[in-house]
């Protein structure tokens, strides 16, 4: 115990900052790699929080006015000022739809069958806009730890050349070398942890849209047969 709390006090004191301004250029390309992963993942992960906490809310509100309405037509009359929505998407897509199979006055759809493909098909195309960027998430969770990694095994390598160089076995020597390297692997953690937590919850959000939408597309046929006009 001795000899280790020896060795430990002839590393160098330093902070984070020195350790950074220390490494060489391969170590200072994977940070500046692993700061851009970090940045533009961030950066999704707060657009999309706040794009689905809206929608989340503008969700109710469209239920509120579809179940409100007594026709199909005055709910197409009303959501004329309705901000952009998937659920509004899927109706215009069902009410596009019955309209060229009943025209105006309405009456039973005649191939429900095509109006369920229009629902899901607009369904389909909603998922994908949702989904847009969100993969960037998963790939940063994935691949920065390697990237940190490499980092790190490169920046080992070169203290260990030159320590060899030197002729010197001290960890005085190769400790500072080590504890550059190691920055890329707390580099590469860093960008990875919050991009596979956000990743997860948002894939849990867009599965609950998707859940909306198909429940939806089914009131839509419903309130078709009732009442299409």
């Amino acid at each position: 115990m001795t000899q280790v709390a020896f060795f430990l006090q002839e590393i160098p004191k330093t902070d984070v900052t020195s350790l950074i301004a220390q490494t060489g250029p391969v170590a200072k390309v994977v940070l500046l790699i692993l700061l851009g992963f970090s940045i533009f993942s961030w950066a999704v992960i707060y657009t999309k929080w706040r794009r689905f906490k809206l929608l989340r809310a503008q969700e109710e509100q469209f239920l509120r006015a579809f179940r409100k309405a007594r026709k199909l037509s005055e709910l197409n009359v009303v959501i004329e000022n309705f901000p952009p929505h998937p659920l509004r998407a899927v109706f215009e897509a069902g009410y596009r739809e019955l309209f060229a199979q009943v025209g105006n006055p309405g009456g039973p759809a005649k191939n429900p069958k095509a109006l369920e493909r229009a629902l899901q098909i607009a369904s389909s195309q909603q998922l994908s806009l949702l989904e847009q960027n969100v993969n960037w998430l998963a790939t940063t969770g994935s691949v920065t730890p390697f990237i940190g990694l490499f980092g790190t095994v490169w920046g080992i390598m070169d203290a260990f050349l030159g320590l060899g160089s030197a002729g010197a076995a001290s960890l005085r020597a190769v400790g500072p070398g080590i504890a550059e390297a190691l920055i890329a692997t707390a580099a590469g953690l860093f960008a990875a942890i919050p991009a596979v937590i956000a990743y997860n919850h948002f894939l849990s959000r867009i599965r609950e849209f998707g859940k909306g939408m198909d429940n939806f597309s089914l009131e839509f046929l419903n309130a078709a047969e009732r009442n299409p006009s």
